[in-house]
């Protein structure tokens, strides 16, 4: 559903309030009526006002003084000024102390229609100015051809569409907050924002006032007003990555959240409507953290509409070599068949984001933009060589000795021949042998072809 958004009309005239409140309902918004500035006051104490109209003629408070009042509490509520023709150094008074534009009497509806419409777009975008100078955003998609990524692909065109809340579940690293944008991009939302919050690099402590907002003064510290994730995703997707070390008081306010649609700012009991759609992840299995003590259960079976697993990489090896030359080609690099290959006999414990930093390094060290084995880490080249010794174990073969030297010998000819592309000058220098021993070599194995 769309949040209408809350104006409070400030006037001392009842045919001028009264003219305010039908044509803002018309227009489309939530209107609250207040006859003077003191009554305004009292009503933004318990409402949540998303933009004010005000007079400037009112008795005991004008315009000004209410203007000044409000920016002792809030530097961003919008607020828009209406004062008469002749009174131009008023509205350029009220700009100065903070207000959002201003209109001169007498006005056309319409005129005031496209007022609100302006300051609040304007409001949207430093909102979103703000997040994206904190945020890095990515636009990259899941990248594989393996069975395991297709059949995730194919459950996001699925569920997309919907109002789901989704759980994602994998080992660290798997890309599960790229699983959670590409939701986001194929949904209705997908012109809204996406915003992420990791709850395990968030202090217990701050987790409150970054999910949910603050207001100015509402614990030591808290110089300003805060938007936090939940206000500033509405109408879009937040993703709650690592849920599961989100402390237990909070998810119980998440909970809520979720179930009665509103949020309220630290230090602030007025109520803000929510529409946006929530997707979570974590990184352990969410059963066992609810048995543990790391996940309540009302809140798991909340989350649990939709489950995606991302499986891990050593799983999929058919998107290894995907990937690795993805990143390659990032870096303006190419990685030749041989470091292919012993990426391909490695375990991965870390995943996507383990491949990711590993091609980075050796893009930076290698020679003439070409990541061969030996700029790989240690670790991939000891798992290369354990798989090379385990292929050509006599005991497990079951071969003779010379039948093993043998099998050794052709298998690191092939792969010399893969490292240079086809040149034998240069495999037989890579081998530390003659080129003839090398041709020698090719005929008793039969690998000219």
């Amino acid at each position: 559903m769309q949040i209408q958004k809350t104006i409070l009309a400030v006037d001392d005239e009842p045919n001028m309030r009264r003219l305010l409140e039908i044509s803002l309902r018309q227009a489309g918004y939530k209107p609250l009526i207040a006859n003077n500035g003191k009554a305004a006051l009292e009503i933004i104490k318990t409402e949540h006002i998303d933009l004010i109209v005000s007079d400037f003629h009112m008795p005991s408070m004008n315009g000004l003084a209410l203007l000044e009042a409000i920016r002792q509490q809030s530097e961003s509520l919008p607020f828009i000024m209406v004062t008469a023709q002749g009174e131009i150094k008023t509205a350029v008074e009220a700009m100065k102390l903070g207000a959002s534009d201003y209109i001169l009497r007498p006005f056309e509806l319409e005129t005031l229609e496209i007022a609100i419409s302006k300051v609040l777009n304007n409001k949207r975008l430093q909102i979103e100015n703000t997040y994206f100078r904190e945020e890095k955003q990515t636009t990259e998609l899941l990248i594989g051809n393996s069975t395991q990524i297709q059949e995730i692909k194919h459950l996001i065109e699925q569920v997309a569409p919907s109002k789901a809340t989704v759980l994602i579940t994998g080992e660290t690293g798997t890309g599960k907050e790229l699983v959670a944008q590409m939701l986001h991009q194929q949904s209705p939302r997908k012109n809204q924002l996406f915003v992420a919050i990791n709850c395990a690099a968030i202090p217990a402590d701050l987790m409150e006032s970054e999910l949910f907002g603050h207001e100015k003064g509402a614990f030591t510290g808290a110089i300003k007003s805060r938007t936090g994730k939940f206000e500033l995703a509405n109408g879009g997707t937040l993703f709650l990555d690592e849920i599961t070390e989100m402390p237990m008081r909070l998810q119980a306010k998440l909970l809520r959240a979720l179930q009665e649609g509103v949020i309220e700012k630290v230090g602030d009991n007025r109520q803000i409507a929510l529409d946006l759609r929530i997707v979570a992840a974590t990184n352990r299995n969410p059963l066992e953290a609810v048995q543990a003590g790391k996940l309540r259960e009302d809140l798991y079976y909340r989350l649990n509409v939709f489950q995606l697993n991302v499986p891990p990489l050593r799983e999929r090896a058919d998107d290894i070599t995907v990937l690795a030359k993805h990143f390659a080609q990032r870096h303006k690099v190419e990685i030749t068949d041989l470091a292919l290959s012993a990426l391909m006999q490695y375990q991965w414990t870390g995943n996507v984001r383990e491949l990711q930093n590993i091609i980075e390094r050796a893009a930076i060290i290698c020679k003439n933009r070409n990541i061969e084995l030996v700029d790989l880490p240690k670790d991939i080249i000891d798992a290369r060589n354990i798989s090379l010794h385990s292929v050509a174990d006599p005991v497990l073969n079951n071969l003779s000795i010379p039948e093993t030297v043998a099998l050794i010998e052709k298998k690191l000819i092939s792969e010399a021949l893969l490292e240079c592309q086809g040149n034998k000058a240069k495999a037989a220098r890579l081998l530390d042998i003659s080129e003839r021993s090398l041709w020698n070599k090719l005929d008793l194995y039969q690998l000219k072809k």
